[in-house]
């Protein structure tokens, strides 16, 4: 039998996403429904640039005192004028107080949340079509007026 490559962790992306306050649904039979807009931001890989464009969203749903489940969609634009789908799935858990204080919109040190995604890229460009073709994997840190997160390719 082949031994089976073990995936490795490639720095892709740092990114910063701007968000406006929450929209409430409310409390739905899965559990509390928010969309948060996403109103501009910035990402910063290995020789390039983007920019987040407004009118992306972040769905959540707060299942329950400690866990949330996120679902973000919106488009980046790079320096050279590319455009870039991202669908950013994550889960977001910790202590009920801490949780809390997030969706209240307060600062909580990013150390005590775990905070771990998935996002998915789609693009038209001939030269970044290799990113539709990858996994990733990430961190992040929700703050009151942003989240920011660190993209890794697993290679």
């Amino acid at each position: 039998m082949h031994a089976l490559p073990l995936p490795v962790l490639v720095p892709f992306a740092d990114v910063s996403v701007q968000v406006a306050a929450p929209l409430e649904v409310g409390q739905t039979v899965h559990g509390l429904r928010r969309l948060i807009p996403i109103v501009g931001g910035e990402a910063t890989g290995q020789g390039w640039t983007a920019r987040v464009l407004p009118g992306g969203a972040d769905f959540q749903l707060i299942v329950n005192d400690r866990l949330a489940e996120l679902d973000a969609r919106y488009v980046l634009e790079t320096d050279g004028g590319d455009m870039i789908y991202v669908q950013n799935r994550a889960v977001r858990a910790g202590p009920p107080e801490l949780m809390a204080r997030l969706v209240r919109g307060e600062p909580v040190d990013p150390a005590q949340i775990y905070f771990r995604c998935s996002p998915s890229f789609e693009t038209s460009s001939t030269s970044l079509g290799w990113i539709a073709e990858r996994m990733f994997v990430g961190c992040g840190a929700r703050h009151p007026d942003r989240v920011v997160m660190r993209f890794f390719e697993l290679a």
